[in-house]
């Protein structure tokens, strides 16, 4: 794909939780203006999504994998649809062919579990079929009943490489430990006390069982004989870093959980491309709709990479926004050079939001790309803290959030 399309080496997520960055991906909204900041808080009924645009310009819609954003409330309260089907009114607007659960890692496991059709009716994975394997079987029977008449519009949601919760593993394939064990440690692992040497085997397995579907779906493309005329985008809500930023594996402004890929292959990307300026998740809503000809509302806060495509380098936002939740209340920037990330004292984060931050991380990427020494306490960085601190309240501005005040971890702004 990245051969034939185009890719874009600097994509990074808005927000590296998994429901907050869906419910911007189907919205093209910020998490904090939809009201899904954190997991399990539902999309809201009348929230417009990329699927009704795509509704209304005479598209089929379709669903196959994990939403997560139907859910809201506590564990086994009336409106937990985590392992119940998601009813058509809780679907985003998917409303020609659905088959999915709203938490898929919470109705699976890597060889077992079912998702819901359209019905409502449950539809188990076969025996022994590895999740990636039989959630593709799926998206190709979805496409050989594409008949032409109407132009489509599939979102797929896999789980893969998502650790499996109740395992607390990520499950590649079996023989994912064995046959990626002599794996390069990438250099924000490097000598860290994470638990990567145990688990990255099986994350490689993870993504290699994606890879060899995605070609499954692309060959499928070709023989129906769509390929020429489908827009294929390629694509995750966050990353991983392995324990080594905080308990868990993501809800940190580091580059190991917030840098995704993002690479598109099909009209209007093609060549072989690759593009270098820092492209957030928040542009493919735009992008998509701008790709099927249609005008994205003046609400999508991203911006289409067409753009890019054509060259139009001279307006693109030279950082990219992010919000974090669930670990803290937390707010980050990323340039190519700097790193900026602050967080609310006195908030928790289940907290949307806050009129008062605290200086957390600063990293100089040119001289330190794996993120190793936090410069946030420097006085010799007090004045580009400074300049990133405003540039930060601009871009909370921009998304409909108040203007904060930051406070400054060593000093004031301008000293040192």
């Amino acid at each position: 794909m990245a051969g034939e399309g185009v890719r874009f080496a600097q994509a990074f997520t808005c927000q590296p939780v998994c429901g907050p960055a869906r419910a911007s991906l189907q919205t093209g909204k910020y998490p904090t203006e939809v009201g899904c900041h954190t997991n399990h808080r539902m999309l809201p009924l009348d929230e417009k999504t990329i699927a009704h645009h795509f509704s209304e310009h005479g598209y089929e819609v379709g669903y196959i994998g994990k939403w997560h954003l139907a859910s809201t409330g506590p564990i086994g309260g009336p409106d937990d649809f985590r392992v119940k089907p998601v009813p058509p009114e809780r679907r985003g607007g998917y409303k020609d062919y659905w088959l999915a659960s709203d938490v898929l890692e919470f109705t699976s496991h890597s060889y077992d579990g079912h998702m819901f059709d359209g019905t409502m009716q449950r539809r188990d994975f076969p025996e022994g079929r590895y999740r990636v394997n039989a959630h593709t079987d799926w998206v190709l029977e979805y496409l050989q009943t594409r008949t032409g008449e109407k132009p489509f519009f599939l979102f797929v949601s896999y789980i893969e490489p998502h650790h499996q919760n109740d395992h607390n593993h990520y499950e590649g394939p079996h023989g994912s430990k064995e046959r990626f064990k002599d794996f390069v440690v990438p250099g924000d692992l490097a000598d860290t006390a994470g638990d990567w040497p145990t688990e990255y085997p099986d994350y490689l397995g993870c993504i290699h069982s994606l890879d060899e579907n995605l070609g499954r779906i692309r060959a499928e493309l070709e023989r129906l004989g769509l390929a020429a005329n489908t827009l294929v985008i390629y694509t995750s809500d966050h990353g991983s870093h392995f324990r080594t930023r905080n308990a868990e594996y993501k809800r940190s402004c580091h580059d190991g959980c917030i840098r995704i890929p993002m690479i598109a292959c099909g009209p209007g990307f093609s060549g072989g491309k690759v593009i270098d300026e820092l492209v957030s998740l928040i542009d493919l809503p735009p992008t998509l709709l701008t790709a099927a000809g249609i005008t994205p509302p003046q609400t999508m806060r991203g911006h289409a990479l067409q753009a890019l495509i054509e060259g139009n380098t001279q307006n693109w936002p030279a950082e990219v926004f992010l919000q974090i939740s669930e670990s803290h209340c937390g707010r980050a920037i990323r340039t190519r050079r700097w790193k900026y990330s602050v967080r609310a004292p006195d908030k928790t984060g289940q907290d949307p939001a806050s009129d008062l931050y605290v200086e957390d991380f600063l990293y100089d990427l040119d001289a330190d790309p794996h993120e190793r020494h936090n410069l946030v306490n420097s006085p010799a960085h007090a004045e580009i803290r400074r300049e990133l601190a405003d540039l930060l309240i601009r871009r909370m501005v921009e998304a409909g959030e108040i203007a904060p005040v930051i406070i400054p971890a060593f000093g004031t702004p301008g000293e040192g």
